[in-house]
């Protein structure tokens, strides 16, 4: 059964090079490799340019991705690997722990494409990760691209983070104090 059909939006052009983090938790191999293809392609297919590292399970990837940011130079990141439903309530934990801190990355400013599966079933897993099926690995990457987008759009290089010189004093208008 095929998914819902739904509007996909190009990839967004970029005029400056672009390099994302693919952070995956190869726990299934075999869809972990899918999901990995179907996300290098599709940053391919933008011009922007990949690496990839392996962590043991979904939920170090938030923080391979907070260390990323901490201690390199990405743009981007897509985080992939897959949680299937088990006999115990740890995937609850996984799945819900997971992506609270993949959002919580995000709201901080990352840009991140969250493609990690969250599925009752293999064959649910294998038709989400297959790149010529529903390609779940090409869509994480595609909303990195466009959360990418956005940032440049909207940041400024010399924007800064928290309180800069640049702020305004009482009733000044022009950024400089009065003496």
């Amino acid at each position: 059964m095929a998914g819902p059909s739904h509007y996909i939006m190009p990839l967004p052009e970029f005029d400056k090079p672009v390099k994302i983090l693919i952070v995956a938790s190869p726990y299934y191999k075999d869809i972990s490799d899918n999901q990995i293809a179907g996300a290098k392609a599709e940053i391919e297919k933008a011009g922007a340019t990949w690496d990839l590292v392996e962590v043991p399970g979904a939920l170090e990837i938030p923080t391979a991705i907070g260390i990323a940011e901490r201690m390199s130079n990405f743009d981007g990141y897509v985080a992939l690997g897959c949680v299937i439903r088990g006999e115990t309530t740890h995937y609850d934990t996984v799945c819900n722990d997971s992506s609270r801190a993949i959002q919580l990355l995000g709201l901080q400013g990352l840009c991140i494409g969250n493609g990690i599966l969250t599925v009752e079933n293999r064959a649910q897993a294998e038709v989400r990760a297959d790149p010529a099926e529903m390609n779940k690995g090409g869509g994480a990457a595609a909303a990195a691209l466009h959360l990418i987008a956005l940032a440049r759009k909207w940041g400024k290089a010399d924007k800064g983070v928290g309180f800069t010189r640049d702020i305004l004093m009482a009733g000044d208008t022009d950024s400089k104090t009065s003496t």
